[in-house]
């Protein structure tokens, strides 16, 4: 299978495992949002949002209830329709980041929540600038496992070993925040500035191993490779958690940038 063709299966991947992804993925802390706003220089309450790659509307949620006015952008059947069961009063269209559904000119933020790397940034970068009012922001996150926690860097290692034959998408697996804004904008039309925020989740081990095996790298590797790493993954964290539960810690990573007021053609930066 070709890059590209990898790529593309595992980002409608997803659209099989909707409901399993709205149940066991983390959410985001509200000092994120807080970030978001300080970074961009202006508050979510009251502003128009389009949040692109809405997946089941975990961020879109988060979003509506900071006060945005939001609507959510998704490409995939399967999420959208998730979407509409858990959001019924959110408003969701079909399209993806590198030909947005929406006018130029037209929200004061757009976020990409864990979605950036499903785009040709080369695409959507442009777009995003398009359809940005002058000084809206540009907000992409990612939640990253660290591993600087052990039980975490070791959990990496064993699905590295066992996987090593599928690909990671470049965004995803780059190391730091300055090698993260180089690849989501490889034409430097955005000059993005950079935060990172550390939190945490308690769950049962099973809630952890569902929200693991509803990330693309285990839904293009098939159910059997997957059943069998997730079992044999189980024996694992139960002996390092006798108790059953397990502190998930991510460090979201954020970048944002905001379009310039000016109105003069906007240019690669040199």
């Amino acid at each position: 299978m070709t890059t590209a063709a990898s790529h593309s299966a595992r980002a409608h991947s997803f659209n099989a495992a909707a409901a399993q992804y709205a149940a066991n993925r983390p959410s985001y802390p509200p000092a994120l949002f807080d970030a978001i706003e300080d970074l961009a220089g202006r508050p979510l309450a009251g502003a128009r949002v389009a949040d692109v790659g809405a997946g089941t509307g975990i961020a879109t949620a988060l979003l509506h209830a900071r006060g945005a006015d939001v609507i959510a952008v998704e490409p995939g059947d399967g999420m959208a329709a998730q979407f509409r069961r858990s959001h019924p009063g959110i408003p969701i269209v079909r399209g993806n980041g590198n030909t947005l559904p929406l006018a130029a000119a037209s929200v004061d933020f757009l976020t990409y929540a864990q979605a950036w790397h499903w785009t040709d940034p080369r695409l959507a970068a442009p777009e995003a600038l398009r359809v940005l009012r002058p000084g809206g922001a540009l907000a992409l996150w990612w939640n990253i496992s660290p591993l600087d926690v052990p039980w975490i860097a070791t959990q990496a290692e064993r699905m590295a070993a066992s996987f090593s034959d599928i690909a990671t998408p470049p965004s995803v697996e780059a190391n730091g925040s300055g090698t993260r804004a180089a690849l989501a904008d490889p034409m430097r039309c955005l000059d993005f500035t950079q935060r990172k925020v550390r939190w945490s989740r308690r769950v049962p081990v099973d809630t952890h191993l569902a929200n693991i095996g509803s990330h693309s790298l285990f839904l293009v590797a098939g159910e059997e490779r997957a059943t069998a790493f997730l079992t044999e993954e189980r024996r694992h964290l139960l002996a390092a958690f006798p108790d059953g539960s397990v502190e998930e810690t991510y460090d979201v990573e954020l970048l944002v940038a905001t379009k310039p007021l000016a109105t003069e053609p906007l240019t690669p930066n040199a």
